[in-house]
């Protein structure tokens, strides 16, 4: 449970800030790049990388080279599994008998 308890403290880290919030949703609709994701979400470019860099600690997103550019994309990997792991720690909760 306490491995639960950290992804979901990083899960909260990442999008709990409105702005990283609106990032991972832009990048749910596929990879951008940094001045793609300006273009969108009318914040500056430093503002852009600097929550970025938190998401890619947070381990929400992940970038890929592309040529010059970087593309960002959201992590599904890791947030499938982190919801698979939330969603059997419910299941377990459920059945516990109540004390």
């Amino acid at each position: 449970m306490t491995d639960l308890c950290t992804e979901i403290e990083k899960l909260g880290k990442g999008i709990g800030n409105a702005s990283r919030y609106r990032l991972v949703q832009a990048l749910l609709n596929g990879p951008k790049t940094v001045s793609e994701l300006v273009k969108l979400t009318g914040f500056s470019q430093p503002l852009v990388s600097q929550h970025l860099r938190t998401l890619k600690e947070c381990e929400l997103v992940s970038d890929e080279r592309k040529g010059q550019e970087v593309e960002y994309q959201v992590n599904s990997e890791y947030m499938l599994m982190l919801l698979k792991s939330l969603s059997e720690s419910v299941q377990k909760d459920k059945h516990k008998p109540s004390e």
